[in-house]
């Protein structure tokens, strides 16, 4: 087996993986980067990102009032630091990015132009009309080419963490092209591989969010932290689940049920004057308890409510959101210059991840991460809309930088054990290749997947339905070890790779579940049916999941409090 050595290895090419990736070659030229991406970086979920990104550019705002709102967005189970720190590391990063080639859309005298977004208090919101992730990560993927001491391995897909003495010293990975694996040393690892939308059916979440790098980190013992916490975006159209950005609400845009009633304005869902500009955990939950009351429409792929666009014009639809009407036009064959777009909730973000500090650094020695795979705390229990792309740039900055300081002085590994996990993890992968005597198959398995997480931890949980969802999980997980393979070639293999990232998954599920059933209230996108309310006596903590032979174990981890206090949060 092939092995090639650098100084830090990054595991994912989104946009938290080349902020990374530069910033440690920014702060060091001489150090080599391994940039490892199982898909070419411009395929990276982050550019499918339409709305944002948040940081302070107005008078009328102020860092202190971006803390509050992210604060309280996260039904105040983010950690204070993390967010303070956030805030006022947000302006400088999207204004270096800006400086780096990013076109940002601009107000008629010249100033950067931002835009409404649902929970924030003021127009914070940078844009570049509606693709801004695609602008960002092309910006990114650009100035990564500046540096030719960051070495790109496209088409890995990294299976392994090579851990010796509670410390990591590399990954193995296999080399989708060819089939073949390949140890790939390092002295500090950095995972930013996303989240794992495709355990639920219904997401926004492109196929390759599989929950890769969190399984790898809790396979090595780290926890998953505060998994139960799925965010649903409440405009996704039915049937694709494709996003239509939260832009579309802050431009102006109108929910309203089957007979044409604003139905966030006219009926208490604790949003006041927000109304569509609310968080988008209680935005998902009107919806569904519109739809529940039989004030939805009815279509092919279910029941829905309408986005009316049609009072904002041709003009600034065609100048603000060309995406969004591209979108309705091509897959549910609506204009919304001139006719309402169907929506539903659809799953869109994790606010869980790997258990990092503030700097990225998990509790093994050497390994960080950062973006939707890492839970630092940020978002607590709900996201704010448009923080997420702001979030990948400051701590991608910083794990990358932390990555670099602790590499310089790193320890050194048995070789031995080293080679042995390598040669095991060979073994184990060609052991998958073309198995033909499993008697499951990856489609079944997946498919019971995404039902059970749609049953037991959709919109609206109950005690009985996560309890039933963590039983059919852990079914599955022993299924999963008779699965048949048919694929026996090297070059593509696109089953196993399949099959691999169903594993992945698993792992991600049982956390989600386990995670749920334990907590006994509602907050934030964990609205449990049963325990209708917030209880902070009793649950204001992070939940720590993890990874067990018999099952996984749960702990807790204290919420670092501030200035803000826990509070009712309404709008």
């Amino acid at each position: 087996m092939d092995v090639v050595q650098h100084d830090i290895i990054i595991v994912g090419g989104g946009g938290a993986g080349l902020r990374a990736a530069i910033a440690a070659v920014e702060a060091d030229p001489k150090i080599s980067v391994a940039l490892v991406s199982k898909v070419y970086p411009m395929r990276s979920h982050t550019v499918s990102a339409e709305g944002g990104a948040a940081a302070v550019a107005r008078s009328d705002d102020s860092l202190e009032l971006h803390g509050y709102d992210t604060v309280k967005g996260s039904d105040f189970l983010g950690d204070q630091d993390v967010i303070q720190y956030f805030v006022e590391h947000a302006p400088k990063e999207l204004t270096r990015l800006e400086h780096w080639g990013c076109p940002w859309s601009r107000n008629e005298d010249g100033t950067v132009a931002t835009r409404a977004f649902g929970g924030m208090t003021t127009k914070r919101t940078w844009y570049a009309a509606d693709k801004v992730g695609f602008h960002m990560l092309h910006t990114l993927f650009q100035t990564s080419m500046k540096y030719d001491r960051i070495v790109r391995y496209d088409e890995h897909f990294v299976t392994k963490l090579l851990v010796d003495g509670g410390a990591v010293h590399g990954v193995v990975s296999l080399d989708i092209r060819t089939g073949a694996l390949k140890t790939i040393r390092g002295r500090a690892v950095v995972l930013c591989t996303g989240g794992a939308g495709k355990i639920f059916p219904f997401t926004t979440n492109g196929t390759i969010k599989t929950g890769d790098g969190m399984s790898l980190a809790y396979r090595e013992g780290v926890a998953l932290k505060d998994m139960e916490f799925i965010q649903y975006h409440p405009t996704g159209l039915p049937g694709t689940g494709i996003l239509i950005t939260e832009a579309t609400r802050g431009e102006g845009g109108f929910l309203r049920d089957k007979d044409g009633v604003r139905f966030l304005v006219e009926r208490d869902y604790g949003l006041g004057k927000k109304a569509e500009l609310g968080p988008r955990d209680m935005i998902s939950r009107a919806i569904h308890q519109e739809i529940k009351a039989g004030r939805g429409c009815v279509g092919p792929y279910g029941e829905y409510v309408n986005l009316d666009l049609t009072h904002l014009g041709e003009a600034k639809i065609n100048e603000r959101l060309p995406f969004v009407r591209l979108l309705s036009k091509t897959y549910v064959g609506v204009d919304p210059v001139k006719e309402p777009i169907p929506i539903r909730p659809v799953v869109h973000y994790m606010m869980g991840g790997i258990d990092v500090d503030i700097t990225g650094a998990t509790k093994i020695a050497g390994l960080y991460a950062a973006g939707e795979t890492a839970c630092a705390s940020l978002n607590g229990a709900n996201r704010l809309g448009s923080n997420s792309l702001t979030e990948c740039l400051v701590f991608g900055a910083r794990s990358g930088e932390e990555a670099l300081r602790y590499a310089k002085n790193a320890g050194s590994a048995n070789e031995a054990v080293l080679q042995e996990q390598a040669k095991t993890e060979v073994a184990r992968i060609e052991s998958l290749r073309g198995r033909k005597k499993g008697g499951e198959r990856i489609s079944v398995i997946r498919r019971e997947l995404n039902q059970a997480m749609e049953n037991g931890c959709g919109v609206y949980r109950e005690q009985k339905t996560m309890q039933t969802a963590v039983a059919e999980v852990a079914q599955l997980k022993g299924r999963f070890a008779d699965l048949g393979l048919q694929d026996e070639s090297k070059v593509f293999n696109t089953e196993l790779i399949n099959a691999l990232e169903l594993g992945n998954m698993l792992d991600c599920a049982e956390a989600v579940t386990v995670s749920s059933a334990s907590r006994k209230e509602s907050r934030g996108a964990h609205a449990c049916a049963d325990y209708p309310n917030r209880d902070d006596q009793n649950y204001l903590y992070h939940t720590l999941c993890y990874f067990g032979a018999a099952g996984p174990r749960l702990d807790k981890k204290a919420v670092t409090l501030g200035k803000w206090q826990p509070e009712e949060r309404k709008y």
